[in-house]
């Protein structure tokens, strides 16, 4: 997963239409090799050295998913959310002050270029001219949120160097956040039940468990596979299956919740105000 990141951060830095001003960077060689004393480039290169991955415990979703697959129920449990760190310096074949200046100049060009994606732009993540669109760096229904020169786990920047047996150079950070699928699933028998209650034997302790399901399309009335779609305040996720189809099980009876779908290429839709249980029995939704 993260060798296909490193893919997606060289196609935004050789972006063909990047401004005039930032186009010296199309000239410079993207590489991820280890910057330590044996490394020599033989051209002007930008060097993304992963130093650090390590889960964004605020973003993680310890709700599972529930999934319709073959008229069975799979839970799933949420992909993780991974900050991947970056240290991005420049290099130049250049000597003494010109070098220097070289050096400068394209990691300026670099920071300037990068710090304009708050997210990873989808254009980079699809795979060029394929249909249906396939994508480099597949499973990330959230746009993966990028973060430059932010504080960061290289704090004792003058060990960092001296361990790999070079001078202190200038740097600044890239943390990109992506999602890891960690497949792992349980099966079981689809509910078909709508409604369900529990009492002992005083009715007054009597609970009602509702479940409800509905269906994802696109403008033109397609089914949507594999959207995520969520309840709230239940704090329920569901992806839906090859028939755009979601359930959610045990949920408390309520007014005024909210669904909403997400899916990757699609704006997010949201629907607000729904009752559970619902007087029409209706919870599709539908991308404009």
């Amino acid at each position: 997963m993260i060798d296909l990141l490193d893919t997606v951060l060289k196609a935004m830095l050789d972006e063909p239409l990047m401004a005039p001003a930032l186009q010296p960077l199309l000239d410079a060689d993207v590489s991820f090799i280890t910057p330590d004393k044996t490394y020599a480039p033989v051209q002007e290169t930008i060097n993304l050295f992963l130093y650090e991955a390590r889960e964004n415990r605020e973003l993680r979703d310890p709700v599972p998913i529930v999934e319709t697959r073959n008229g069975l129920s799979v839970r799933k449990r949420p992909p993780l959310r991974v900050d991947c760190s970056y240290m991005v310096t420049t290099w130049s074949k250049k000597t003494g002050v010109d070098k220097v200046a070289a050096e400068h100049r394209l990691l300026s060009l670099a920071f300037n270029w990068l710090s304009r994606f708050p997210t990873v732009p989808e254009r980079y993540l699809r795979v060029p001219n394929t249909n249906p669109v396939q994508y480099v760096l597949p499973g990330q229904v959230f746009p993966p949120p990028t973060m430059v020169a932010q504080l960061d786990g290289a704090k004792n920047a003058g060990e960092f160097w001296n361990a790999l047996g070079i001078p202190p150079r200038p740097y600044f950070n890239l943390i990109v956040t992506i999602a890891m699928d960690l497949a792992q699933e349980v099966e079981g028998a689809m509910v078909t039940t709508i409604s369900t209650h529990y009492h002992a034997a005083d009715p007054a302790s009597d609970e009602e468990r509702i479940i409800l399901g509905g269906t994802v399309r696109d403008a033109a009335n397609t089914p949507v596979a594999d959207a995520w779609v969520r309840l709230e305040p239940a704090g329920l996720t569901q992806i839906t299956d090859h028939d755009g189809r979601f359930v959610f099980a045990s949920v408390a009876r309520g007014a005024g919740m909210t669904l909403k779908a997400r899916a990757m290429g699609r704006t997010d839709i949201t629907r607000p105000n729904v009752d559970v249980p619902s007087l029409t029995g209706e919870y599709d939704l539908q991308f404009t």
